[in-house]
């Protein structure tokens, strides 16, 4: 018999809270997300998160901490090599990947690559480097639009990236051209974590804008996760947001597609209405994509106020019999040099109504610790191979 029906983990995509032991390794001495987005605002307001003990787990400029933590709250450290988004959740469901995923941020993609691309889909590629989203749609739309060519690029993480309007491209034939270019770079020396379509909206330079309709192509996860687990033995495994693109439908019963890191939550909400056993697994990307990478601290702390509003609307609706967990993938300090995730811990806040003594945990030494406690609550074990160990019996 589980001790808790439901619960729900909610990924805020890059909330880093401070530099991990290796963080030389990965040229990411210093970064501190969430102390350096503290350190850059005026106002902090985050009253909910404030309650769960977030300023008790993180020092902060104008978040004091609170005497008695409605929640459990500690960090993870990653021990999987890489501060990626693929990396960090499959590692939170018990996958340690030990060989990064091969970027192309310095030069590029290297001509074959793109030679088999425009073969294939019949356009010239264009850019072909690393670049903001934004700004490579004001260097490079107007001319993707009126001769029929490709914008391709890149970043600091693995992937590739293909833009397309929507409305002289279209939506399924971005979608194919995506395909195309996952299945291209199967081959291990081009094997980027993911694929991702980018569509926008928009004729001219500086009215370009990116629409809801991103898809993700990842490569499966390389083993049996946590997630499987639930889904083989009957439970419901309800994924919102880019959930379902990171894990390619893997172990995922029912998937939800957000807008916004907003609208995310907003579904998360809906879902709470629900009756369901298991897990409902929430990644909110807005952070990192547009406020992590684009480095804006600002943007970063009105994001995180905006995600404590719905916060303080989900807490009412869980049951004596939810679990609630609040953690990150990585970091992506705004005050950083480049535009590249950190390497950070995160953080690990858990939260129940029929807690009775919570407080500081000790610091874990492996995201994996979130599958392992969840497959724990439902009486099942973490498939072989995988890391993690249960902290469920701490949590009274």
């Amino acid at each position: 018999m589980s001790r808790f029906n439901r619960v729900f983990c909610i990924v805020l995509d890059s909330l880093g809270v401070g530099e991990e032991p290796d963080a030389a390794e990965y040229n990411d001495v210093g970064s501190d997300t969430l102390g350096h987005i503290s350190a850059s605002v005026k106002d902090f307001v985050i009253p909910h998160f404030q309650k769960l003990g977030l300023a008790n787990l993180k020092k902060m400029v104008q978040v004091a901490p609170v005497d008695h933590p409605a929640a459990y709250y500690g960090s993870l450290r990653e021990r999987s090599v890489g501060k990626d988004t693929m990396t960090g959740h499959w590692e939170m469901m018990g996958l340690y990947t030990t060989k990064p995923f091969v970027t192309f941020t310095d030069h590029g993609f290297p001509p074959e690559l793109i030679q088999e691309l425009e073969k294939r889909t019949g356009r010239k590629v264009i850019g072909n480097k690393a670049a903001s989203g934004t700004e490579i749609l004001d260097e490079l739309a107007e001319e993707e639009i009126k001769e029929g060519h490709l914008i391709v690029y890149t970043s600091a993480d693995s992937v590739l990236q293909i833009c397309g309007n929507e409305e002289t491209m279209g939506l399924e034939t971005l979608y194919k051209y995506c395909e195309i270019a996952r299945d291209i770079t199967m081959r291990d020396e081009w094997k980027v974590g993911r694929v991702i379509a980018r569509p926008y909206v928009g004729k001219h330079k500086g009215e370009f804008k990116r629409t809801a309709n991103r898809h993700d192509y990842a490569i499966k996860p390389f083993g049996t996760t946590a997630l499987n687990v639930l889904k083989n033995n009957g439970y419901d495994m309800i994924s919102i947001g880019k959930i379902n693109d990171i894990f390619v439908g893997e172990g995922v019963t029912r998937a939800i597609h957000s807008e916004s890191s907003v609208n995310g939550m907003e579904q998360t909400i809906e879902v709470a209405k629900e009756d369901f056993k298991g897990l409902c697994f929430v990644n909110l990307v807005d952070f990192d994509a547009l406020w992590g990478h684009r480095r804006d601290p600002i943007g970063y702390a009105k994001e995180i106020e905006k995600f404590d509003v719905n916060l303080g609307n989900l807490l009412p609706l869980l049951k004596e019999d939810d679990l609630l967990i609040l953690t990150a993938d990585h970091g992506n300090d705004p005050t950083f040099h480049g535009t590249d995730h950190t390497r950070e811990r995160v953080p690990f806040i858990v939260y129940s109504k029929q807690f009775k003594h919570p407080g500081p945990m000790p610091e874990g030494d492996t995201f994996g610790i979130i599958g392992a406690t969840i497959l724990d609550n439902f009486g099942l074990q973490m498939p072989d191979g995988t890391i993690g160990t249960s902290v469920l019996s701490r949590l009274q």
